[in-house]
């Protein structure tokens, strides 16, 4: 018997044993093709970009040199093309500031321009892939320890001018695209070793970032991501969890909740519901820490399941955006993508596919016993083959059949570059 023959089966079964708990999964299947995952561009190229030749600074690194990562603008949008053949569902595609197609010139952050975009919105209408965008303050003679909480002012307004200069190049690219390009905001500030100016750093920068927000731009949406700690910069974080959530909650922005970015042993599914109750909407930067914001491929664990099924259950799916953000160059950078947005597309299902009517029934009327004992018995029902017939009946590898494809690519086309 043919495996698309078998996998038609299982998912007829499949479909029939959801019903059964209430759960169409045809619609579910809509509702997760709709759904876009923001691939981020910097998986590609190991955070490098096209600015300079220089490394990563302000907490962050990527480890890892497998060989073949991609060297120019072309070779980016090349990998990110066969990426999306391999995927089902919707996609779109994440920027740092340092991928501007800058023809080989150097152009200071607070001098970037839409014009430095123009070719990166032509190719995202050619593809289908709408764009999401970032600023980007680390890896430049001025980043330092600290860019928009910095008391010098003339360090502060270069990162005030490129970070009001990003959100005009987002506003540009969802105009373009017919819809709202987020745009993250997160800054490395932060200090090695105590301080005792902690509340004077954040007052600066609550200040830049309104200064940043004063222009109406409809056509962006900016987000702000929250960190606890950066390599050498461990002690003090100005932008930190507590600081974030309450500069979005009392500006009404969005929050942006990084996997990565708490401490190890916290759930961030956890802040989901709070953080809802004060924002209006969240970002989402799937990771995969192990001890520390390590950046690891997303994989198909507790932690990001509890966080798919938070969003799900506060049905707050419609306020959520979804993006990837880790760089892994220790394996094959395209299997890294597939492996990540799989994960996070099975991670979204399960929540999806959770009997959560029946299952806030048997709440409101006080049986724990019920509620626990479906919750236990949806981990086993077959999602698996729904995943497998979300992907067949789109045209796309099922199983492990991506791993053949990514060979010959890497065959193809990572292995000759050196």
């Amino acid at each position: 018997m043919k495996k698309e023959t078998l996998i038609e089966q299982a998912y007829g079964i499949a479909k029939e044993r959801y019903a059964a708990v209430g759960i169409d999964t045809d619609k579910v299947i809509e509702t997760l093709e709709r759904t876009p995952i923001s691939l981020h561009c910097w998986q590609t190229d190991d955070v490098l970009g096209f600015e300079s030749n220089a490394g990563l600074s302000g907490g962050i690194q990527t480890t890892g040199n497998y060989p073949g990562r991609a060297r120019t603008i072309d070779e980016v949008r090349g990998d990110l093309e066969f990426v999306k053949s391999l995927l089902a569902g919707t996609q779109r595609v994440n920027l740092h500031e340092i991928y501007g197609d800058f023809g080989g010139k150097f152009v200071d952050r607070n001098q970037v321009g839409v014009e430095h975009f123009q070719s990166w919105i032509d190719w995202s209408k050619k593809v289908g892939m709408n764009l999401d965008f970032n600023s980007t303050s680390f890896g430049h003679p001025k980043s330092g320890d600290l860019s928009l909480a910095n008391p010098d002012k003339a360090i502060r307004d270069f990162w005030i001018e490129h970070t009001i200069r990003c959100r005009r190049i987002a506003d540009a690219m969802g105009k373009a695209q017919g819809d709202p390009c987020i745009m993250n905001i997160w800054v490395h500030d932060g200090l090695k070793d105590l301080t005792v100016e902690r509340k004077r750093y954040r007052e600066i920068l609550a200040a830049s970032l309104d200064e940043i927000m004063k222009e109406n731009l409809p056509h962006m949406k900016a987000c702000f991501e929250a960190k606890l700690f950066g390599i050498g910069l461990e002690s003090y974080t100005v932008g930190s969890h507590d600081f974030y959530t309450a500069y979005c909650a009392t500006r009404k922005m969005i929050y942006t909740l990084d996997t990565g970015h708490y401490e190890p042993t916290e759930n961030v599914s956890d802040f989901v519901s709070t953080l809802l109750m004060y924002v209006p909407e969240l970002m989402l930067h799937v990771s995969r820490p192990i001890r520390w914001d390590s950046d690891h491929v997303t994989i198909m664990n507790d932690q990001t399941l509890d966080l798919f099924k938070e969003i799900v259950r506060a049905d707050a799916l419609n306020r959520a955006h979804i993006g990837l953000d880790y760089f892994d160059a220790s394996i094959n950078r395209i299997g890294a993508y597939i492996i990540g947005t799989r994960a996070t597309q099975k991670c979204l299902l399960q929540a999806l596919l959770e009997p959560v009517a029946k299952l806030r029934e048997y709440e409101d009327s006080g049986r724990g016993f019920q509620r626990l004992a479906l919750m236990e018995e949806a981990k086993s029902l077959p999602f698996g083959a729904v995943y497998d017939w979300f992907n067949l009946k789109n045209g796309k590898p099922v199983g492990e059949d991506f791993i053949a494809c990514i060979e010959q690519y890497e065959k193809d086309v990572t292995s000759k570059r050196k």
